[in-house]
């Protein structure tokens, strides 16, 4: 498996968004909006290293060689209930996926994410994971949410997060 990598999406557009999903006077009707159209930006860059292989098509003109995506099919695994709001931007632009959820909580006392759901794509092991959270706190669902992805034999997982709540 490679190393743990973090990308940190500072395009322009995004910034621009994020500046109004952060915004308290946003009404959630655009909220919601917003949050699709980021997570399609977060999914352009979370997709771009994805392996294409060449493929023959007939086009109107003439026959010719074209790029498509190869290799592992996507699942993608939002956690219960607020990655939730960002399936439709994934699936917008990676539609032959298959969805898996995964529950969690937090508990009060410990702190700690407590997994109530777990509900994956059975051949999970042969595809590659995208697990939406917009991690509003401290990031331990998503951290627990990826182990359980991993434990159910995802090879391959990658966090796409809207970071809701300004940097510390």
């Amino acid at each position: 498996m490679s190393e743990p990598r973090l990308t940190v999406v500072a395009h322009p557009l995004i910034q621009h968004k994020l500046g109004y999903l952060r915004d308290q006077e946003t009404p959630t009707v655009h909220f919601r909006k917003l949050a699709n159209e980021i997570t399609l930006l977060l999914t352009y860059e979370a997709t771009k290293d994805m392996a294409t292989e060449s493929a023959e098509v007939e086009t109107p003109l003439e026959r010719m060689t074209v790029r498509r995506i190869s290799g592992k099919k996507v699942a993608v695994c939002p956690v219960l209930r607020a990655g939730v709001g960002m399936l439709d931007g994934v699936l917008s632009l990676v539609s032959s996926a298959r969805v898996g959820f995964v529950g969690m909580y937090r508990d009060e006392e410990t702190l700690e994410p407590v997994q109530y759901y777990l509900k994956l794509p059975d051949d999970l092991s042969e595809r590659d994971a995208i697990v939406l959270d917009p991690m509003l706190a401290t990031g331990h669902s998503s951290c627990a949410a990826i182990a359980a992805v991993k434990e159910a034999g995802a090879q391959s997982v990658t966090l796409v997060c809207i970071v809701a709540a300004p940097p510390g």
